[in-house]
């Protein structure tokens, strides 16, 4: 797992955190001194220390931008954050709930784990393209694993597949389905296999031959390689993927719907948001200010533009007014 260290804005805020503190501490033992009597014990705010927060997520360019965003928020608010990006969802979800208090999710990529992790690989998805009726539907599992969706925001990014311009207009190819019956190499995140939204579904709904899967990543720069000098033909990414058009690839469309809802949702962890309450509010007006025009403008600057997903973050949330 990857520690991220702390970035200028949670040094700056922690500093100013200090800061604040110390004037606090200043003005509270002058009111004590002019007060005789008043027992300074009662005078402290038990709840002003810093309080410790772990997020996780994946580790592809989308998942750490979001991810910051929600660090620089926490952090401002007065919380000490650590986060851990990982390659995948598996492998969080290992320590969440636990040592990880909250993850930023996609609505079906959580509610489709927990079923297939409690009910079996074979188990029926029980999510659809409706976020509420998903989110419903993966009540009882959220609710058994100690976990918590909050608000979820109207941003919603979806895995998606593509192919080389050139592939694309040699055969005609627009839809997914236009590969019906041809035998293709995928590159794709390491979870791909038996996913309805990945190897399976494309294999049984749309009746494409999976001959063989290179596990070389989400929107990775492996997998576009792989696809671009025609070690494979097709290539997972997400809807929200800027990059495409500048390195000859096309995105095929879902002509048959295999991809559930995935809006951004805030997983947290019950226990820790009953003891941290604000926390809610905090992550669900961040989840209101980004739609799919507005994160795929700030994901562009992260793999198109090579900016730090810490920085795109941080201008991003000040220009909303959601960080001071």
């Amino acid at each position: 797992m990857q520690l991220r260290p702390v970035s200028r804005r949670q040094r700056r805020s922690h500093v100013r955190r200090m800061a604040t503190a110390a004037a606090t501490a200043l003005a509270v033992v002058s009111l004590a001194a002019a007060c005789a009597g008043d027992d300074l014990a009662d005078d402290q705010d038990s709840d002003s220390a810093d309080v410790p927060v772990t997020l996780a997520s994946q580790n592809f360019p989308e998942a750490a931008l979001v991810t910051a965003m929600y660090s620089e928020v926490l952090d401002d608010a007065g919380y000490e954050v650590t986060t851990k990006l990982v390659g995948t969802r598996a492998v969080y979800m290992e320590q969440f709930p636990g040592e990880v208090d909250i993850v930023p999710e996609y609505i079906a990529g959580i509610s489709d784990y927990l079923n297939t992790s409690v009910n079996g690989p074979d188990a029926e998805p029980i999510t659809t393209n409706d976020p509420a009726e998903s989110i419903d539907a993966a009540a009882s599992l959220l609710e058994a694993q100690g976990i918590t969706l909050l608000e979820p925001s109207a941003a919603t990014s979806q895995n998606a597949y593509f192919v080389t311009t050139e592939y694309a207009e040699s055969e005609g190819l627009t839809n997914l389905s236009d590969l019906e019956g041809t035998s293709v190499v995928l590159a794709a995140a390491p979870d791909c296999e038996g996913r309805d939204d990945c190897e399976r579904g494309l294999s049984e709904v749309y009746g494409i031959e999976i001959s063989k899967l290179l596990p070389l990543g989400f929107g990775s720069p492996e997998t576009y390689k792989a696809v671009v000098d025609g070690e494979a033909q097709l290539g997972q990414t997400g809807t929200l993927d800027g990059t495409l058009e500048s390195q000859g690839l096309v995105l095929l469309n879902d002509d048959r719907g295999i991809q559930p809802a995935q809006n951004l949702v805030p997983a947290v962890s019950t226990e820790f948001l009953e003891a941290n309450p604000e926390v809610q509010d905090l992550l669900e007006s961040l989840m209101a200010e980004l739609d799919n025009e507005t994160l795929a403008g700030l994901i562009a600057q992260v793999s198109v533009d090579r900016a730090k997903p810490e920085d795109v973050a941080e201008d991003f949330l000040e220009s909303a007014g959601l960080i001071s």
